[in-house]
């Protein structure tokens, strides 16, 4: 591990070095790359440092003990090696988890789609509940969440909706989102009191650079329409909702949010290159499936990830086997132990991958 460690260290070296050279920042592709590994290998460096120095401490204590005879100095490299031997064992497995590799998408902000399911109205009423749960997910942690795209239900909540979220980590912590996410409970539509059980879908897609995904703008049909929804006349008298059908895939976005024009279409930007990002994504999955497909990380839409059990007041993750009761703290946007517990169940399967 420490040779491992010793390498990373050396590597933040000429990463450093590297950085500031005037080809790389001539480079915009390459000066974001050099960024995204520096700030990675940096945390690493950094945990090294402190366990290094851990190490180095009780190798003093050890060697204290060996050689000292007065027994008010051994008594002290004694209380000291009792003190720092569980902080090397507590670094040893922060220092393990940290160099499981990681997705290289997990720092990048996202786009989540949120779409009603089976269940008619009620489906879009949940819809609407997991929006507002994401929505004081992100105050909570001080993300951004910003609407791109919306069509409202007809008895409240939305058929789909569509916003970027903005921050430290975002991927790496919405990944575990992407599903189909089930509530049982009575629809304020139901007049006997039965309990339903209703749908939404939820997708989190990372959202890349343009030097990511190289998009040929001669390949996107541009189309402009009134906005639908609120925000004043200036809104929906004039032509500022952009629609952007991409021919060769035939992936269609959509952004109505802004009053200005350029703003949607750089904001429909966003989502098409996302979109298409997770296409030649799931190609490179599909080649790689039969090798390994994670249980927590595979993202599949189709999957039934988790259920919302409002006369329990209970909420379960199918994948994990984890359960709460405190449905209402969750649904107010308290899913940081969903998170945690699914990022500790990929970490184990990771570790299990790097140990065959």
């Amino acid at each position: 591990m420490i040779d491992k460690l010793e390498a990373i260290k050396k590597r933040f070296e000429e990463v450093s070095e590297l950085i500031i050279q005037p080809e790389a920042m001539a480079d915009m592709k390459k000066y974001s790359a050099l960024g995204k590994e520096y700030k990675e290998l940096e945390k690493i460096v950094q945990v090294y440092k402190k366990y290094k120095g851990i190490l180095d401490n009780i190798d003093s204590a050890k060697k204290v003990l060996e050689t000292e005879k007065d027994p008010d100095f051994r008594e002290m490299a004694k209380t000291e090696l009792d003190e720092l031997v569980p902080e090397k064992d507590k670094m040893e497995e922060l220092v393990k988890e940290m160099l499981i590799p990681k997705d290289p998408n997990d720092s990048k902000n996202v786009i989540l789609e949120i779409r009603a399911g089976t269940g008619g109205d009620e489906a879009a009423i949940f819809a609407g509940d997991l929006h507002r749960m994401y929505q004081r997910l992100a105050e909570i942690m001080g993300w951004k969440l910003e609407l791109l795209d919306y069509t409202e239900g007809t008895s409240g909540g939305y058929k789909e909706i569509i916003c970027t979220v903005a921050g430290e980590d975002v991927y790496g912590k919405l990944k575990f989102e992407s599903g189909v996410h089930r509530v049982q409970r009575v629809p304020a539509t139901e007049t006997q009191g039965r309990v339903h059980t209703s749908a939404a879908t939820v997708v989190a897609l990372p959202e890349v650079e343009d030097v990511e995904v190289d998009i040929n703008m001669n390949d996107i049909r541009k189309d402009t329409f009134c906005s639908s929804g609120p925000g004043g006349q200036s809104v929906n008298t004039t032509y500022s909702a952009i629609r952007l059908t991409h021919i060769p895939t035939g992936v269609v976005v959509q952004c109505q949010d802004e009053k200005s024009q350029i703003k949607n279409f750089d904001k429909a930007l966003k989502v098409l290159r996302s979109r298409l990002y997770e296409i030649e994504l799931q190609k490179q999955n599909d080649e790689i499936g039969a090798q390994r497909k994670s249980l927590v990380g595979s993202g599949d839409r189709s999957d039934k990830i988790r259920t919302y059990n409002y006369p329990q007041g209970r909420v379960t993750d199918h994948r994990i086997g984890y359960t709460v009761y405190n449905l209402p703290v969750v649904m107010d946007g308290h899913i940081e132990d969903f998170i945690e517990q699914l990022r500790i169940a990929e970490n184990a399967e990771r570790l299990k991958e790097g140990a065959k």
